[in-house]
C-alpha cells in the first residue's frame, strides 16, 4: 500500500483544481531509466482498469499493479523549502538511489 500525508494530499486537491482536472488522480509509476535503473513518474490522469486508488482528504492517487510492487510501503510527502518544492518518496523497498537522487535500484 502506498500512503499519503497531509502536506501531499493537499497539493494533490490544488493541483486538480487548478487544471481543472476534478474526479482524476496522481498517478505514480515506476519507469525504466536514470543512472540507477529505475525512476518514478506522476501525471495527472483518469483511472484505468486494474488501478490501486489510494484517497486521502479527497486527494486521489492511482497506481498500476506493476508499479505498486516497487512502491509498497512508500508514503508520498510533499516538502516546500527555500529553493525547492516538490513531491518526495520514502520508499522503503529502495536499496541504492542515485547522487542525483531521481533514481534508483531495488
Amino acid at each position: 500500500m502506498v500512503s499519503i500525508t497531509e502536506r501531499a494530499a493537499a497539493k494533490i486537491k490544488q493541483l486538480m483544481a487548478v487544471e481543472n482536472k476534478e474526479g482524476q488522480g496522481l498517478r505514480l509509476k515506476v519507469v525504466g531509466g536514470g543512472c540507477s535503473g529505475l525512476q518514478y513518474k506522476m501525471d495527472l490522469d483518469t483511472q484505468r482498469p486494474g488501478d490501486k486508488v489510494i484517497e486521502r482528504d479527497g486527494a486521489r492517487v492511482l497506481v498500476d499493479m506493476k508499479s505498486l510492487l516497487y512502491l509498497n510501503g512508500t508514503e508520498l510527502d510533499y516538502k516546500e523549502e527555500l529553493l525547492q518544492s516538490a513531491f518526495v518518496f520514502q520508499n522503503p523497498n529502495v536499496k541504492h538511489a542515485c547522487g542525483c537522487g531521481t533514481s534508483f535500484t531495488v
